[in-house]
């Protein structure tokens, strides 16, 4: 059975690097400012697509993100791996998207692509950390959701068998495609890119990116069609432009900072019973514990 799976992949910010000038003026976060990477459990999200499009002979692993111009090297690096194309959803009016707006986006682009299986993401991206997204593109499509997944271990028969890592164990579960599922950081890490691979589509650009570098090699796109990435306003995905962006979003952040904790003053305890209860001592009267 060939499957059809799309992966939801997000460019984000590298939060370990948060300085003063994190942030607009208007609340939303400066990109600009800050190193961009793969979100991390997209990764793992796409180890898991791949893994079942080896399982799957003649299944196809699509990319699906949204961000500025920029976004597209999510795709190449999906594509560098083992991923079959992708679409880039870039426009001014997606800016300053919250979880509400950023999932009906991708839903509107979903819809849009038609034919899918199973849609895979991160639990939750490490710029928001909401977890949010993945289940409000489920419930935007009306389909079934697995959550916290570790494994995908079988899809048989238009049944998907996944294996969720939570608080206090694991669990097994099934359902019926299609469905999304959100991968916890757990799962496999995602294999490195390909170097045939990478060779292949390394000129692999959007149309704003052959305009901004000025590309020459039309000839090349002609030839190899493979290479011209697909690139989505929101009047491509017939989208409600008030539904979009900063206009379709309740949510405002009203700061960012960088808290470093430093220790004014320290003590040392060793295993001995008199220090462990000096230890316990102090705790429980200055009601850390207790």
């Amino acid at each position: 059975m060939s499957l059809k799976i799309i992966v939801l992949a997000k460019q984000v910010p590298d939060t370990r690097n948060v300085g003063k000038d994190a942030m607009k003026a208007d609340g939303t976060v400066n990109r600009a400012a800050l190193p961009a990477i793969f979100n991390p459990e997209d990764l793992n999200a796409l180890e898991q697509a791949l893994r079942l499009k080896d399982k799957h002979p003649g299944s196809t692993v699509t990319l699906l993100t949204m961000g500025p111009g920029r976004a597209a090297e999510i795709i190449r690096e999906g594509l560098f791996r083992g991923a079959d194309g992708g679409y880039l959803l870039t426009d001014r009016a997606f800016a300053g998207a919250d979880t509400l707006a950023t999932s009906y986006a991708l839903s509107m682009a979903i819809r849009k692509i038609e034919k899918f299986d199973v849609i895979i993401s991160g639990r939750q991206a490490i710029d928001g950390d909401t977890a949010q997204v993945g289940p409000q593109v489920a419930e935007k499509l009306g389909i079934p959701q697995i959550t916290y997944a570790e494994e995908i271990q079988s899809i048989t028969n238009g049944t998907i068998r996944v294996k969720r890592r939570l608080e206090r164990g694991i669990e097994i579960v099934e359902g019926k495609l299609p469905m999304v599922v959100t991968v916890n950081s757990s799962a496999p890490e995602c294999r490195p890119r390909n170097a045939k691979l990478l060779q292949k589509y390394k000129h692999a650009r959007t149309v704003t990116e052959k305009q901004a570098e000025a590309v020459d090699y039309e000839d090349l796109y002609s030839i190899r069609p493979y290479l011209n990435l697909a690139e989505w306003s929101v009047t491509d995905v017939s989208a409600n432009i008030e539904d979009c962006g900063l206009s379709g979003s309740p949510t405002k952040v009203k700061k960012i900072e960088s808290v470093v904790f430093q220790a004014k003053e320290s003590k040392t305890f060793d295993s001995s019973d008199v220090d462990i209860e000096e230890l316990m001592v102090e705790l429980i009267n200055n009601h850390t514990i207790g």
